[in-house]
């Protein structure tokens, strides 16, 4: 009983090998046969990169001190002037007290020599000392008068964080230094600020831009480069809005080229024409697709059809003509030399060698084994 099983699985073990090895023999039966027709080519070249606005500003502050208030909400559009940040002075005690001290020696100095003007005045009128000595005098006390006021308002500042001049008011209150959107806020009540000096860059408060003017800033291969030239049209793609068709113009072209790798690239700006009314945002992942030379009506064939052998450019052909989209496995082909020109990738321009409508083979892809 158990050996008339193993026969009767043996028999259905061979049928299903048989027919897999029909079936993958009739999959190998048929060739497709690619027509060639006339399109419109074009040679295009891609860059990768983002949404970038054109001017961005780091807003900072020009007093130390600590963040007693924000007044804007990150998106926020702002004008020049805005008042952003309120800046609470934070001095140690060692610079109050060296200050505090500074004012009254200020004073001392002042109420000294404002007393020695009072007596050379009196001199001065009975003739008694010169009219340059008169004037030597007034001058030191107008100069002291001055260092006088100036301990006073540096004092005033850093305990009040304000003061007035003549017909200028003077704070710590960081204002708008353009009109914008905020883009980012890099310190909250309560941090400490740090102020920008000609020998430190000082913090950070926020970031700022111009969102009317946008560019596409990215990277393009050295094999592409070469074709680039400023003034050329291109086409953004951005992945968040797959929809949106974004016209621009290459602006920019870096000269030096940087390493990502192995591979070698050129930073590339390109200045955004239309934006096809969709709202773009900074940091936007992006592609532009560079227009670089294009032709229209041409023949064209798929350039997986073409094969490259010793240099030269080939296809096959069926030897006996036919009208359908299929043949056999066993129809003779033959291969033809052609000669061809553009290609965006897909499809490529054929120069020579085939008229329109002729039949190209197209093999059925190797199975993986």
């Amino acid at each position: 009983m158990k050996k008339w099983i193993l026969r009767v699985l043996a028999v259905l073990f061979v049928l299903v090998f048989v027919y897999f090895l029909i079936g993958r023999g009739e999959k190998k039966a048929d060739l497709k046969l690619v027509a060639v027709s006339r399109g419109d080519i074009q040679e295009k070249a891609l860059a990768i990169g983002t949404i970038e606005p054109e001017k961005e500003i780091k807003v900072k502050s020009t007093m130390s001190g600590i963040v007693s208030e924000v007044l804007f909400k990150v998106g926020d559009a702002v004008r020049v002037g805005a008042p952003l940040f309120n800046i609470s002075p934070n001095p140690t005690p060692l610079e109050y007290v060296e200050l505090r001290r500074s004012m009254e020696v200020a004073e001392l100095t002042m109420n000294k020599a404002k007393a020695d003007w009072d007596r050379q005045k009196d001199l001065y009128a009975k003739s008694l000392i010169s009219k340059a000595d008169m004037d030597a005098i007034e001058n030191a006390y107008q100069q002291a008068n001055l260092y006088y006021k100036t301990a006073m308002e540096r004092l005033e500042l850093l305990e009040k964080g304000r003061i007035s001049m003549s017909n200028r008011k003077i704070d710590s209150l960081v204002k708008s230094p353009m009109s914008g959107i905020i883009l980012s806020q890099s310190v909250f009540k309560g941090d400490p600020v740090v102020p920008l000096t000609q020998y430190q860059p000082g913090t950070e408060l926020c970031s700022m831009a111009d969102m009317g003017s946008l560019l596409f800033k990215g990277t393009v291969d050295e094999i592409d480069v070469g074709k680039i030239t400023t003034e050329m049209a291109a086409e953004i793609t951005i992945g968040a809005l797959p929809e949106a068709k974004i016209v621009g113009v290459v602006e920019r072209i870096f000269p030096k080229a940087k390493k990502d790798g192995n591979a070698t690239l050129f930073d590339i700006e390109i200045a955004i024409d239309k934006s096809g009314g969709y709202l773009l945002r900074a940091g936007f992942s992006a592609t532009a697709s560079i227009r670089i030379r294009d032709r229209k009506h041409v023949l064209i064939l798929p350039e997986r059809l073409v094969l490259f052998e010793n240099g030269k450019r080939l296809v096959e052909i069926p030897e006996t003509a036919g009208n359908g989209t299929s043949a056999a496995q066993d129809v003779k082909t033959k291969k033809i030399e052609i000669q061809t020109g553009l290609s965006d990738g897909l499809n490529i321009e054929i120069l020579s060698g085939l008229a329109e409508g002729a039949k190209v083979v197209e093999r059925p892809p190797r199975e993986i084994k």
